[in-house]
């Protein structure tokens, strides 16, 4: 903790890196204005009211940070993009084209990124109808002509695209990934609201359990941070080289493999997958066909946040996605021939291919681990609600691991510009 302090005061001594801190900051208070102005046509006291009654609704506006409850022209957040993105990930294992691309550097991923937006704009179009049926079924829409209609698709997939463009500009001109940072903000502005309704409707028999949830949440946040922080070192030699009259290697380091390689993405990534079904069922009972109406009550009993269908389908894609984004950001195969290049060998492993199988084996062994525990973390709420009543306190292991995630992010991005500072200053 006083390290995190330490980094914190001397990120606001360098001039250009309190500058990224401070745009960041206003990229939040922008985002936070926005989230309070509400879509016209749209009766917000109705709307807070259905979300009071439905528990999955609730979950997804803490995800959303409140826009959804209070029906902002930010309502759809950032789902529609997150799911763009997905689509494009399985896309690279899937279609060669896209996975040369993926690897040809910053202008591929450029490339890929303009589509990602191209992509997100259908999505956030079709999942705002999806919103406007469900609202028109309960009454709280009020609009019904067709010019009123489209106006309200555009300003909820305008306001998407918004948002995406402030995310790309704190990833541009600020301090960690913008995606990520936003979405920790809508988090945290819910966390205050969140205790109030859970002062105001806990009794005094369930304090005790109050009590415990905080202290599970405590031990919960020391768990993410050592496993985030958690490292296997692969120790590398570079065996003596001569080139000229200077003599290169003959030394020894280490290759870090961290636990959780995939950092916070797999959650991300889960969450918006998960709750589709739910989604899709609360548009599918607005139907009045009585097939579909089967279809949304089924949908609505399995992926109910507390049902073994829900938390077992959420556990396995956390699992999957850790894997499956592991494998994008770390190579073996490319880390093997970097070290074959630069003379280096693992002791009792013979340089490239030999290399690239043993770190692949034991990424997959430490990826286990991590992938697991990530995956426990997300469904740890329907664990403790067999032992607690919070349910209102309950912000949820997902919650939790995005807040604590991106702010060690966070932190290593600050001591990173930081460090990169010293080292231009020491060659001036």
């Amino acid at each position: 903790m006083d390290r995190i302090f330490k980094i914190f005061q001397n990120s606001f001594k360098s001039k250009e890196v309190r500058k990224k801190i401070l745009f960041t900051l206003g990229i939040f208070i922008i985002f936070r204005v926005f989230a309070h102005i509400p879509v016209s046509g749209v009766d917000v006291a109705s709307l807070k009211v259905l979300f009071s009654q439905n528990q999955f609704l609730g979950l997804l506006d803490i995800f959303s940070g409140g826009t959804l409850a209070n029906f902002s022209v930010m309502a759809l957040g950032l789902n529609p993009y997150i799911n763009a993105s997905i689509i494009f990930n399985l896309g690279s294992l899937v279609f060669p084209k896209l996975e040369a691309l993926s690897k040809e550097g910053e202008q591929g991923r450029q490339k890929i990124n303009q589509w990602t937006r191209m992509l997100t704009v259908p999505l956030a179009a079709i999942q705002a109808v999806g919103m406007f049926a469900l609202l028109r079924s309960q009454g709280i829409v009020s609009m019904g002509s067709p010019l009123e209609i489209v106006s309200f698709i555009a300003t909820m997939t305008a306001g998407t695209m918004l948002l995406v463009w402030l995310g790309e500009l704190i990833t541009e001109k600020g301090i960690g990934n913008g995606i990520s940072l936003l979405i920790f903000a809508g988090i945290v502005s819910r966390i205050p609201v969140l205790f109030g309704q859970t002062a105001s409707t806990t009794s005094a028999e369930n304090v005790t359990n109050i009590i415990t949830f905080g202290i599970m949440g405590l031990l919960v946040i020391a768990a993410i941070v050592v496993v985030n922080e958690a490292t296997r070192q692969i120790t590398v030699y570079y065996a003596r080289r001569v080139r000229g009259n200077k003599m290169y290697g003959d030394q020894s380091t280490h290759l870090p493999l961290r636990l959780n390689q995939a950092g916070v993405i797999p959650i991300i990534f889960a969450v918006s997958l998960i709750l589709l079904p739910s989604l899709f069922a609360n548009y599918l009972s607005a139907s009045s066909n009585p097939t579909l109406n089967n279809i949304a009550t089924n949908l609505t009993i399995w992926f109910n946040p507390n049902s073994l269908i829900y938390n077992g389908s959420y556990f396995f894609l956390v699992v999957l996605f850790t894997y499956f984004y592991t494998a994008v950001v770390f190579n073996p195969k490319k880390i093997a021939e970097e070290i074959q290049k630069h003379g280096g060998f693992i002791p009792g492993i013979r340089p490239g291919a030999s290399t690239s199988n043993y770190l692949n084996y034991i990424l997959t062994r430490i990826t286990s681990v991590g992938a697991v525990f990530l995956g426990l973390i997300a469904i740890l709420p329907s664990i403790t609600r067999l032992f607690t009543n919070a349910d209102n306190l309950i912000l949820g292991g997902t919650g939790i691991l995005i807040v604590v995630s991106v702010v060690l992010e966070t932190v290593k991005a600050i001591e990173a510009q930081l460090v990169m500072r010293n080292y231009e200053g020491f060659v001036k």
